[in-house]
């Protein structure tokens, strides 16, 4: 599977361990996006289905996760979450840049090679 579906526990495992010792430290093997989403959010849907295709395209360069903003509050609170859909791009050196809102593929795409590779 492209995309993972991460929780307080997965994230604190796969992701960086910032909820307990308060301190930001990716601790993944290769740079990352979370999709932070809301089942009821319209244009959290429609990114959906692009962020799993993009996923597909970059599985081998890019880890993509998503955390669902109304099961994880904790998690959402920790990056200041305040709209959906936002999306957390890790890099593996220092801290994640914010994109707040819907992208389209191209730039989607766009941005995490920018970013992240």
């Amino acid at each position: 599977m492209s995309v993972v579906h991460l929780t307080k526990e997965a994230f604190t495992a796969s992701v960086s361990n910032v909820m307990n010792d308060g301190k930001w430290k990716y601790i993944g093997e290769r740079p990352a996006v979370i999709d932070f989403f809301a089942t009821w959010c319209g244009p959290c849907q429609a990114l959906g289905p692009i962020f799993e295709e993009v996923a597909g395209n970059l599985q081998d360069k890019v880890s993509f996760y998503k955390v669902d903003v109304d099961q994880e509050e904790e998690l959402a609170a920790l990056f200041n979450i305040r709209s959906v859909p936002t999306l957390l791009f890790i890099p593996m050196e220092g801290k994640p840049k914010i994109h707040v809102g819907a992208m389209g593929r191209a730039d989607l795409t766009r941005a995490i090679k920018e970013v992240l590779l």
